[in-house]
């Protein structure tokens, strides 16, 4: 079950997917949607925000039934991260609470990712990525609460499970992550 404010960010979903097909401006169009339902209050049910111990939570909150995009809600407690990794699709992510931090790669010829840059977002900020360029990358919550993001992703992520492609080896000097998502409802 939906919130109305979710419930009438699907519908608006539906008619970008509808009448956008490029990817990128896709994403784009996207992003702008959620950026207007980040503010709007109710956003997700209660149990689209629990977190898990041992590495940070991944609830699908909706699945087109044409399979054109999905809406997932990920839950971080402080200092969980995802490997770095790259994607099987387009993505558009807003964090709705707490604080995420977002480190960017480049892969080298031998595909070894390299530290390209590093962004904190907070609430309401919005980004996206688009395959197969700019979107290998990690994130965590860096902040001393927890962080809930919101993710639009351009497939089903109730068959694949996930939305990660690849995973590359850990940079050096870097962490290893804190844990894959673990499945919710």
């Amino acid at each position: 079950m939906l919130t109305e404010r979710m419930r009438e960010f699907v519908l608006d979903l539906e008619l970008v997917v509808a009448a956008e097909s490029r990817p990128g401006a896709r994403a784009a169009e996207v992003a702008e949607a959620l950026r207007g339902l980040l503010g709007s209050g109710d956003v997700l049910r209660p149990e689209h925000m629990e977190p898990a111990p041992d590495g940070y939570r991944q609830h699908v909150v909706h699945v087109d039934p044409l399979s054109r995009f999905s809406v997932v809600s990920l839950v971080w407690l402080p200092g969980q991260q995802t490997p770095v990794h790259d994607h099987v699709c387009w993505c558009v992510v807003g964090v709705l609470r707490g604080r995420e931090e977002e480190i960017c790669y480049e892969l080298d010829e031998a595909g070894v990712p390299h530290q390209r840059s590093t962004s904190h977002n907070a609430p309401g900020e919005v980004c996206w990525l688009v395959p197969p360029k700019g979107d290998v990358h990690r994130v965590r919550n860096d902040g001393d609460s927890l962080a809930v993001s919101i993710h639009v992703y351009g497939a089903d992520i109730g068959k694949l499970g996930t939305s990660i492609n690849r995973v590359y080896p850990e940079p050096a000097g870097e962490h290893a992550h804190t844990g894959f998502p673990l499945a919710g409802d």
